[in-house]
């Protein structure tokens, strides 16, 4: 019989990894969205990341939630494109 508590957990699985590393991924892009429209799109990216890990990790609603913020900022991210001063 197994124990209820698993007494030896490594402190971060893989998976723990790249949750972690999405996320703070897509906040140093969100930091940087004011210096150029590529952040936008890197910040799209992210949220597509961390939505990917949502999804293997067993929560979904965080998945969807972060597929829904990837589209916005994808939009955000061609709006500012498309109507940007041409230097």
């Amino acid at each position: 019989m197994r124990p209820a508590f698993p007494t030896t957990r490594r402190f971060m699985t893989s998976l723990d990894l790249f949750g972690f590393g999405s996320v703070l991924f897509m906040l140093f892009c969100y930091t940087m969205e004011a210096r150029a429209a590529g952040w936008t799109l890197a910040f799209a990216v992210g949220c597509i990341s961390s939505s990917i890990y949502g999804f293997l990790q067993g929560a979904w609603p965080f998945g969807a939630a972060e597929l829904l913020w990837a589209t916005i900022a994808v939009r955000r991210w061609w709006a500012r494109r498309r109507f940007a001063p041409v230097a």
